[in-house]
């Protein structure tokens, strides 16, 4: 994915965002009656959307991984239907984590098969009726990603929301980030969940963030994201080059010195960056003539995972800090309640 143009969120009004309104009002246009004329596949099984309003990162994966986590532990058996994004596999396919890369199946699929089976299907209805006639009998689909996409009917959707950054100028892309506009996709929406990012989930919500749900009638819930205790402690008092190829790099170098770590240098790559072997010569040799540790996130530790030459001797020398999106008690709570009131399926234990 090409890196996001910096004036999306530009609170300034750009010319550029002028002259690419009506191409963006054309793209809203065709988002909205693709849904209008479908007709969607009705599953067996429950299905809960996480989405959101924008392109780029907001934080669904670890939203999906987090929801994934709860519904386990009360007694559910869901399976993870992701379109692969950034991987060559069109058939549908189990993700193996044990054997497959992400050049194949996509890095946030990998990720998520930490947690639960992973189904990656370009196809979301051959992907569904793969999983309900499945012989380990799920409960639930989770679909990541997805909201605009209609070839599934929804039991519950969830979009996750920047809470810095909310939806930017506001306009639909090209003139900026929205996938369509925001008042149309509220109406798609069940539930909004707010990313504080690493400020914690007391943070006050920022003016992007409320102008962004203003209007929404549905609940909307506060997340937080954390940083695993025992990486963060291994890297403490080392000088750090971090890396980082996701949705919003700086968040991830932002979030390591808030925890009190010595970022150095900062080297950005756009989401789902294929790391290549000059890639990985330009890292080791700025962090080997510096002196400093390489560090960055899971989800690139994925992309590197099961490479070759340069590039394994890249993931061989960096740290990897994996984080996990943490909703306040009460929030789980009342979201776990929707789940069971949509689905019937699930129970506290």
């Amino acid at each position: 994915m090409p890196t996001e143009p910096s004036w999306w969120y530009d609170a300034r009004p750009r010319l550029v965002t002028s002259v690419l309104r009506p191409a963006g009002a054309i793209y809203g246009y065709a988002v909205r009656q693709r849904i209008a004329w479908a007709t969607p596949y009705v599953p067996r099984l429950p299905v809960i959307c996480i989405g959101n309003f924008t392109v780029g990162g907001t934080g669904k994966t670890p939203l999906t991984r987090a929801l994934t986590a709860h519904l386990i532990e009360a007694g559910a058996r869901p399976a993870i239907l992701s379109r692969g994004y950034g991987g060559t596999v069109r058939a549908p396919q189990w993700v193996d984590v044990d054997k497959d890369r992400s050049a194949d199946v996509g890095d946030e699929p990998l990720l998520l098969a930490k947690d639960a089976p992973v189904l990656v299907a370009r196809d979301r209805v051959a992907g569904a009726r793969l999983i309900e006639t499945d012989p380990r009998s799920f409960t639930h689909i989770l679909m990541d990603d997805g909201l605009q996409n209609p070839a599934l009917k929804k039991t519950l959707t969830i979009a996750v929301l920047d809470g810095a950054r909310g939806v930017g100028n506001g306009w639909v892309m090209p003139a900026g980030p929205l996938r369509a506009p925001l008042r149309y996709q509220q109406q798609l929406v069940d539930v909004v969940v707010v990313n504080q990012g690493s400020a914690g989930h007391d943070a006050a919500m920022t003016d992007a963030a409320r102008a962004a749900v203003d209007g929404f009638e549905g609940p909307v819930f506060s997340a937080h994201v954390e940083a695993d205790g025992p990486a963060v402690r291994a890297l403490a008092g080392r000088p750090l080059l971090a890396f980082a190829g996701i949705g919003v790099p700086d968040k991830f170098f932002a979030m390591l010195r808030t925890l009190g770590l010595d970022v150095q240098t900062e080297r950005a790559f756009p989401d789902h960056h294929a790391f290549t072997t000059e890639d990985a010569a330009d890292l080791r040799s700025a962090s080997s003539e510096a002196g400093l540790t390489l560090v960055t996130t899971e989800k690139d530790g994925v992309r590197l995972k099961a490479q070759t030459g340069p590039l394994a001797d890249l993931a061989a020398a960096t740290a990897v800090v994996p984080i996990r999106m943490e909703l306040a008690v009460p929030d789980v709570q009342l979201l776990l309640a929707l789940v069971q009131d949509r689905t019937g399926a699930v129970h506290n234990r």
